[in-house]
């Protein structure tokens, strides 16, 4: 795929570097700050960005509303954002501004190389990837009035896995169970948080912000 990184830390941008390339993935630009990203993807159309939530200036959001921006712009240009820690307004942003081709990860994350490359992958094919501990801290909320506490166990497991971005098959892999399993899970699901109505992939992101605190 070709990429674009935007990462102030040095050492961690020049990391990343050589694993995309090492990876056989095409690093188009390397930059340090949001204005730079959003120049770079204008110039280069790129398939996927790299971004960092905090990056100069101020360091608190610059690279998530960088990213915000690229999405809007060229819905067609993957974003995973990477975060130090699980910044839950932050996550929630991104979810909910259409979780297509979006990802977050924890730093962490990155160093598990084979996590951070799938992870990469399933944003350039258009597909969602969330931390699994980010979507643990994101659903982890009183069930007082909550849609989630209408949920059986399973199917908190199961809608786990969809907020990570996982498709059908792969949550039967993970979880131990037939893909037809899963497939009435996910209708319960949706007949629970009220979402039998909606048609299309949204219904899999609707399900995880019904209930998002943010």
């Amino acid at each position: 795929m070709r990429v674009i990184l935007a990462e102030d830390s040095t050492l961690l941008r020049e990391g990343l570097l050589r694993l995309l390339a090492e990876e056989g993935h095409e690093v188009l630009a390397a930059v340090g700050d949001g204005e730079q990203l959003v120049a770079a993807v204008a110039a280069e159309q790129p398939d996927v960005v790299v971004a960092d939530v905090r990056m100069p200036p101020t360091h608190t959001d610059e690279g998530l509303r960088a990213a915000l921006e690229i999405h809007r712009r060229w819905p067609r240009v993957g974003v995973l954002v990477l975060s130090q820690y699980v910044e839950k307004r932050y996550a929630t942003e991104l979810l909910t501004s259409d979780s297509e081709g979006v990802g977050y990860l924890l730093k962490d994350r990155v160093v598990q190389v084979d996590e951070f490359l799938d992870a990469l992958e399933r944003v350039g094919q258009g597909r969602a990837a969330f931390d699994p501990d980010v979507v643990r801290q994101l659903l982890a909320r009183s069930t007082r009035a909550d849609p989630l506490s209408r949920l059986t166990a399973r199917e908190r497991d199961v809608l786990g896995e969809m907020a990570q971005g996982h498709t059908n098959a792969a949550i039967a892999a993970r979880l131990h169970v037939s893909q037809s399993a899963v497939e009435k899970h996910i209708n319960a699901i949706f007949e629970k948080l009220e979402l039998t109505g909606t048609t299309g992939y949204s219904r899999r992101v609707l399900a995880v912000l019904r209930y998002l605190g943010s």
